[in-house]
This record gives structure tokens, sequence and C-alpha cells, in this order.
């Protein structure tokens, strides 16, 4: 098969899985935006995990349900990205591997209990399962034993197989790296603050609430406690700036997107504003290659400009809504206008550019 077709093939099975994603990600992303919102206004203290809103009941039933959607998230990717290579058949071990996904065992110097491997993850899980059961179905076997093969021995099989990669293969560098990428950024911390600026915005915007994401997350959190409020400041400015600048491309150049994709802007504007970078995944997953590049872009120049300005942010969250808690507001909102800016700009430009290529190519 052509290398071209290959791509194509490929791109389709994580069209797939986005598409199925997508409403997970905008009923979730806009409950827990709005519960953490309205929160905010009505005077929510602000706690090392965002506003905290034990004191209104309402907002909090609202903000459990979002994050019981946005949690389906992964799971749901992985299992139709499974879905379109081997059909229902590859459901169960594409939703067992995006489930697991979130639940990697971390080493004991991590921090936490679990590490998660990110929508990243999710497509190479979603992917492993699909052809693991594809491959499967072209296996010969006994003919009284085929009616049983995709409801019960290819969902079995595939799900552990999926299961012992995620757990003892893939999952045990992925919380390695986060422990080393850690321990990278606190000795960067002396260095230059603009390249250290550069590295944050850079693993902000790489998998948007992966493992990369993360690290740089919980370093700025780690430096609020000892009273260096620059770097999580970095950090406030590159996470919002993703969604923001993707919700804003699908406003500008609408062509350049799907219909769903279009639907989904609007989302991904409304988890800028409260620093949900996870607003972008549906643009990202659909197209990695030309999108993860332009939001690091954007997010490393965010984190540069917050930086140079003395940003301090006094809360371990990220976009405009901790502006009530942030030193140095002007350059703060300088930074995330600049970034989501060079965003939209840069995703619009390469979409088309390459666009055009493709189309004379053909």
């Amino acid at each position: 098969m052509p290398v071209l077709d290959q791509l194509s093939r490929l791109r389709q099975y994580l069209l797939t899985g986005v598409s199925f994603t997508i409403p997970f990600i905008a009923c979730g992303g806009i409950l827990i935006a709005a519960s953490i919102g309205i929160g905010t206004l009505m005077g929510a203290p602000m706690t090392e995990s965002g506003p905290d809103l034990s004191g209104f009941p309402i907002l909090t039933l609202i903000l459990d349900i979002g994050v019981a959607a946005f949690g389906l998230m992964l799971p749901v990717l992985a299992g139709y990205i499974a879905y379109a290579i081997a059909g229902k058949p590859g459901l169960a071990p594409g939703f067992i591997g995006g489930f697991l996904c979130d639940r990697i065992p971390a080493p004991d110097d991590a921090g936490a209990t679990f590490v998660s491997a990110g929508f990243l993850g999710a497509i190479l899980v979603g992917l492993i399962a699909g052809f693991v059961v594809q491959w499967m179905k072209k296996l010969p076997v006994p003919r009284p034993i085929r009616p049983i093969m995709p409801i019960l021995i290819m969902p079995i099989t595939g799900g552990l197989i999926v299961g012992v990669l995620i757990l003892k293969v893939i999952g045990l560098p992925i919380a390695d790296f986060m422990s080393w990428m850690g321990a990278a950024l606190a000795s960067m911390q002396s260095g230059n603050a603009v390249v250290l600026a550069l590295v944050l915005g850079a693993m902000i915007a790489f998998d948007m609430g992966g493992p990369v994401n993360k690290t740089a997350f919980f370093f700025g959190a780690a430096m609020i406690a000892e009273g260096n409020y620059l770097v999580m400041g970095a950090c406030a400015a590159a996470i919002c700036t993703p969604p923001l600048g993707l919700g804003l491309a699908t406003l500008i150049s609408r062509k350049l997107w799907t219909e769903e994709e279009r639907d989904s802007g609007g989302a991904a504007l409304a988890m800028g504003m409260i620093g949900i970078t996870e607003g972008a995944i549906p643009f990202a997953a659909a197209d990695p290659l030309r999108v993860i590049p332009c939001l690091m872009f954007g997010s490393m120049a965010a984190a540069v400009i917050a930086m140079l300005g003395g940003v301090g942010d006094h809360a371990p969250h990220g976009g405009p809504i901790v502006l009530p808690v942030i030193d140095n507001k002007a350059a703060f909102i300088i930074a995330i206008i600049i970034g989501t800016l060079l965003t939209t700009a840069s995703v619009i430009l390469v979409k088309r550019y390459t666009r055009k290529r493709t189309a004379t190519a053909d």
C-alpha cells in the first residue's frame, strides 16, 4: 500500500476517535468551566487544586459531573480508534487501554499514586489495540470457535495484551520520564530564565494534560511553596493559549476545520479562560503533526513574555481565571494575548500552506 494511502487511513482512524471524543470533552469542559468560573465570581477561596467549591453544593455537583464526563475522554478516544481499525471486537481492548492510560503506577518519588499517559498515550494504545485485534481476525481458527472469537476471545485476549503493555511496558518509561523531567527542571531553575520559560511553555503545550504537561505544571506548583511565583506565572500564561488560540482559529478561518471542530471551538474558548489545556485535544488528536508545533510555539512565547514581565502566580492554576492572584497583571494579560494570537496565526498559516501544497501535488 502506498505511504500516502497508509497515512490517509491512519488519519481516518484518528478522526474517528476524535469525533466520538468531542462530545465528552465539550460536555465535561463546559461544566467544569461553568462551575469554576461561577465559583470564582462568588468568592470561592483558591486552593492548590483551584477554587474551593465545598461551600457551594450545586456548583460542586456540576463540577463532579463535568469531571466524570472529562474522565471518559481517554477511554473513548482509544476505544473508537481501535473500533475504526478492527470494528466492534476492538472496542473492549481500546477502552481498557484508554482507561489504564490515566492509571499508570508512579514511582515512589513521583509524589503521586498514578501518572497519566495523556491523549498521546491514548492514541498509541488505540492503534495498538486495533491492530492487535485486526491481526487476531486473520488467525486460522477451528470453525466451532469462530462465532465466539469477536465476542469473547478477541476482547479478552486483546484487553490482556493492551493492559500488560500499558502497565508493564509503556507505563514504566512514562513514569520514570516524569521523575527525570522534574529533576531536570529543578536543575534549570538557577540558569537562564528565558530558557526555562521556553522549556516550560513547550512542555505545557506538547501533550495537553499528559505526563510532559503535568511535569511542568507540578514543577511550577512546587516552586510556589518555595516562594518562587515566576515559574508558575510562566506556566499559567502558557496553559491557556492552546485552547484559546484554536478556538479563535475556528472563528477566523472556519473552512479549515470540520463541522465538529468548529463546534468544539466555543468549548475550547471557554476551557481556555479557566486554564484547561485539554480543550485543544480534539484538534491536536486529529492532526498532531501540524497542530502541536503551533501550540508549542504560542505557549513558549506566552511563557517567555510572562517570565520577562515578572508575572507571578500565587495559585497552582492558570488562565485568565487566576488574574486576581497574579503579580504584574498587565504583563500576564499581554502574554496570554500574544501567545493566543501567535497560536492562531501559526496554525492557520500551516494548515493553509500545507493544504495548498497537497492540492498542488494531487
